[in-house]
């Protein structure tokens, strides 16, 4: 997002507010030059309104439900896709701090033929920044009852989300560096926070990070080019790949990540540096106890936002 004195001066507020305003008052000074001060005034308040009115509209409201409609939907792989959800106007955000998640609801079919209200948190790849859309990263589970009704939605439907949620919100050089653990589609957190770091570069945010990015095969690696790419244009961030089931030649990790890893490709603990997990539960839990065993401090069973090893 644009702060709002660099939108002010966008070309868009320029002949739509400040040019306007300008005639307004220059036009005052010809016919009767006595009326400037209050043609001033009228142009200032004229002007404030139609900026404020132009600002970005925030979609998300905590306490209520509301429909997005699913505008396109992207086929990653046999069971894995990014859907694109329209906000209300072109100009909306969806209003999510960085870090955070939103909620999905709907009612989903039960084994007993029954129906079921059920609700589950994502976290979008897209952010405040990219106005008019949200994007959702989602592989489908057999068992999972909202990615199996997101599997089946066709264009045009919708879904209900609200929110924000989540304990973590990142704010530029918050620490010096992160470390960070994903698996499968625990990376979405993570991408969300890399690409804040890496959009507020030239302003000032020296965040390093470096990443441990955990799948089974090459196959199930999501987003591996966007996160090559990122790792490309920037030299604070780096990306470590390691799979379960890796092909022959692989030159990156194999296995489970382990306490060696986590010494080896990420920070050593410290009081500025933060350690981010998230994946499927037996490898977030097995990852805190060797975070603590490494000297980080205990995480909690519920991570909180001034937590050295927080869980998303």
């Amino acid at each position: 997002m644009t702060s709002p004195a660099a939108s002010l001066t966008s070309s868009q507020n320029i002949n739509g507010i400040i040019i306007p305003v300008g005639l307004l008052i220059f036009g005052t000074v010809i016919v009767k030059k006595e009326w400037a001060p209050f043609a001033a005034i009228l142009g200032l308040v004229l002007g404030a309104f139609r900026y404020l009115t132009g600002l970005p509209k925030k979609f998300l409201k905590p306490d209520v439900f509301q429909d997005l409609e699913l505008k396109e939907k992207t086929i990653l792989s046999h069971n894995t896709a990014i859907y694109r959800f329209n906000l209300p106007t072109p100009t909306s955000i969806l209003g999510l701090p960085i870090g955070q998640h939103i909620s999905i609801g709907a009612a989903c079919p039960q084994p007993d033929g029954s129906t079921k209200e059920i609700v589950r948190s994502y976290t979008p790849i897209s952010g405040d920044h990219q106005p008019g859309y949200i994007d959702l990263l989602i592989k489908s589970y057999p068992t999972g009852n909202i990615s199996k009704h997101m599997a089946s939605l066709t264009v045009g439907q919708t879904i209900k989300v609200k929110g924000p949620k989540g304990a973590f919100v990142y704010t530029p050089n918050m620490v010096r560096h992160f470390g960070m653990v994903a698996g499968g589609t625990g990376i979405t957190p993570m991408l969300q926070i890399i690409r804040a770091v890496i959009r507020g570069r030239p302003t000032g945010d020296k965040t390093q990070i470096d990443l441990i990015f955990a799948n089974v095969s090459p196959q199930d690696i999501l987003l591996k080019e966007d996160l090559d790419a990122l790792a490309a244009e920037d030299s604070g961030f780096r990306v470590h790949y390691v799979l379960d089931k890796p092909p022959e030649g692989w030159t990156g990790g194999v296995g489970y990540v382990t306490a060696d890893m986590v010494t080896k490709l990420l920070p050593k603990p410290a009081d500025d540096v933060k350690l981010l997990m998230c994946g499927p539960p037996p490898m977030v839990s097995g990852l805190k106890k060797a975070a603590e065993s490494l000297g980080f401090k205990k995480a909690r069973p519920v991570s909180k936002l001034e937590d050295q090893v927080f869980a998303f």
